[in-house]
């Protein structure tokens, strides 16, 4: 059973960094991509950052490029998304989540694919 648990988020002035953090639990092998997604008030959902769980393989949509970094620690079965230069249109929730592959295509495409499993999300709010 998969479980994924958000933390890190918070108040931080604009141009601050942050690292929010996801406790993964139950995702084993090598199908898993783990991904970030933030929904900002008002807005719709959209996809962030996303990473192969087991060999660190990374995708990043187009506004995360440059600024938002996602890693992952195996030992410590959590991954992370840092954030610099944070801007206020940065506010939102972000929320991990992670896709069992096994089966599919083996051309991901973070953009279209719907995550199997989604943590309960993180408020991260910048203030100008």
């Amino acid at each position: 059973q998969v479980q994924l648990v958000e933390s890190g988020g918070g108040l931080v002035q604009a141009g601050g960094s942050l690292k929010l953090s996801c406790a993964v639990s139950g995702v084993s092998g090598m199908s898993y991509y783990m991904a970030w997604f933030r929904q900002a008030p008002g807005k719709e959902r959209e996809y962030v950052a996303a990473i192969k769980w087991n060999v660190g393989s990374t995708w990043y949509n187009d506004f995360a490029k440059g600024r938002f970094v996602i890693t992952k620690d195996s030992a410590k079965d959590t991954m992370y998304l840092q954030i610099y230069s944070l801007k206020p249109e940065d506010t939102a929730v972000y929320y991990c989540t992670a896709k069992d592959r096994d089966g599919m295509s083996p051309y991901y495409l973070p953009l279209i694919e719907e995550p199997d499993y989604w943590g309960q999300g993180t408020q991260v709010t910048v203030s100008s």
